[in-house]
């Protein structure tokens, strides 16, 4: 089995079943051994002493902030704990939280590659559960209020004639490598640096197969036809809720058609210039694609490989 991409490494049993008994839940949000990640305006609370790692909180550590009803999320258990991410957005200066021993709140994407490939994913959790919870204080069907429930995983509406139901969505975004031969076709974004390429991509519309998503991204935004769609990977990317699923693409022609409302430019890239893309990968200039956080320099490794 491959190893975990960034931020797909969650490794927490989310107990679905015990996370609608609000009971349960309040229980563990009293109990000793549960543990708490901060969270100030979607940064994570990360102790830098030593490796970096999640700056897990006891309960005593947060209950101003569950007294005052600020959004938490059952994240899941792990070694008989249970695992909660809380929004402490409340804290006016987040370089100084309530106790002087706390980490420091760093943005999730830097941060993301140097911790455990579990941490990574508990940090995708985490922020993607918050955010939707931000963006989704209101009703959609009548607008009323709405409020968190079952461990933040719906919200319900509190008007009385409604009580519609809310779910967190999670968006799927197709990213592909297209190869004809020993050559493979990178875009380069509207808002990429000028020698900066990467794999096209795009989300998936409602009644399209993985397939036909990858085909239809590719021909709008390059002219070219893909035949054979192979899955590869998938990668669950918090900013704010997408599935990444990485696929390998065949194209049935070369001839590049260039949609300038998408793209600045693509165009065909041997292996030698792709294997000298990854190796900049990391640098802040020259031609290169993204570093090994994203799926496309994985979706990249593999086919030089």
């Amino acid at each position: 089995m491959k190893k975990p991409i960034v931020f797909a490494g969650g490794r927490f049993d989310r107990a679905s079943h015990l996370r609608t008994d609000p009971n349960w839940v309040t229980e563990k949000l009293k109990d000793p051994s549960s543990r708490f990640l901060p969270m100030h305006q979607l940064k994570a609370l990360v102790s830098l002493a030593g490796n970096a790692a999640i700056d897990w909180r006891g309960v005593d550590d947060v209950r101003e902030f569950i007294d005052a009803g600020a959004p938490f999320i059952f994240l899941g258990i792990e070694d008989n704990a249970c695992h909660f991410a809380i929004d402490v957005s409340a804290i006016e200066n987040p370089k100084r939280p309530p106790n002087s021993d706390w980490g420091k709140f760093i943005d999730v994407r830097s941060i993301a590659p140097q911790l455990s490939s579990g941490e990574a994913g508990a940090l995708a959790q985490a922020r993607s559960m918050i955010d939707w919870h931000n963006r989704h204080g209101f009703c959609a069907v009548c607008g009323a209020a709405t409020h968190s429930q079952e461990a933040g995983y719906s919200r319900i509406c509190e008007e009385s004639a409604c009580k519609a139901t809310h779910f967190p969505r999670t968006d799927p975004v197709a990213i592909m490598m297209v190869t004809h031969g020993d050559k493979c076709l990178l875009g380069q974004g509207i808002n990429f640096p000028s020698d900066f390429y990467s794999c096209l991509a795009g989300f998936i519309e409602p009644g399209e197969t993985i397939e036909q998503g990858v085909r239809r991204e590719v021909l709008e935004e390059s002219g070219i036809n893909v035949g054979d769609v192979r899955y590869h990977q998938s990668q669950p990317w918090p900013f704010p809720s997408s599935l990444m699923i990485g696929c390998f693409g065949e194209a049935l022609n070369e001839e590049i058609i260039v949609d300038k409302t998408e793209l600045h430019d693509a165009r065909w890239f041997t292996r030698d210039q792709v294997r000298g893309m990854l190796e900049q990968s990391t640098k802040a200039t020259g031609l290169r694609m993204g570093g090994p956080i994203a799926l496309a320099h994985q979706l990249a490794k593999v086919w030089v490989d």
